[in-house]
């Protein structure tokens, strides 16, 4: 079947994900910058969220440019994808709200890493849909960046009970590391 549906309906669902987040952030009382200290977490935890929702949906947008097309298995691999970033807004503003404390730290970490696990499936699931021959197969490798953000948040929430600034530093880390999709989806296409 064709990925346009899909397509169209992950770019909606990524886009009300950010105005949920941003809606979330409340205007501080107050005109001096004392003021705008008080949300300062609230806002150091939007940035990271927007920065990762960005991150999927650029790495989604190549991954299904490499895809010829789609079946119900990976319709609902791309659903699981959308569910658990989704609660991107819930655990950032829980995040921010009671800034960083160790708690809602864990759980913006386990729902990067169960938003990192549903790309894996879905990527692995077009993958073996298009077979270990296509370009897409060809273009994700060994996915050294995905098993690795894995490990990252893996290690990243029990940290967060003991020291929940380096567990941020850690998904900051994977931030950095996906910040530009992965050049061998576009210049395998090209060829």
């Amino acid at each position: 079947m064709n990925k346009g549906r899909l397509e169209a309906f992950s770019d909606g669902v990524f886009a009300v994900i950010i105005t949920i987040m941003v809606l979330e952030m409340k205007v501080p009382i107050g005109t001096d910058l004392h003021s705008l200290r008080t949300v300062t977490p609230v806002f150091m935890s939007y940035v990271l969220s927007f920065i990762y929702v960005g991150i999927y949906w650029s790495n989604h947008h190549h991954l299904l440019h490499a895809a010829q097309r789609v079946r119900g298995k990976i319709l609902w691999a791309n659903l699981h994808l959308l569910f658990w970033l989704s609660l991107t807004p819930f655990a950032t503003a829980w995040m921010g709200e009671n800034h960083f404390a160790s708690l809602p730290v864990a759980m913006y970490g386990a729902v990067l890493l169960l938003a990192g696990v549903a790309y894996f499936i879905l990527t692995k699931s077009l993958i073996a849909y298009h077979g270990k021959d296509s370009v897409l197969a060809a273009s994700v490798g060994r996915d050294k960046k995905g098993t690795t953000s894995l490990g990252l948040y893996l290690a990243a929430i029990p940290i967060s009970f003991w020291k929940p600034w380096l567990a941020c530093a850690l998904y900051s880390l994977v931030a950095i590391i996906w910040l530009l999709p992965d050049p061998r989806i576009e210049k395998l296409i090209r060829e």
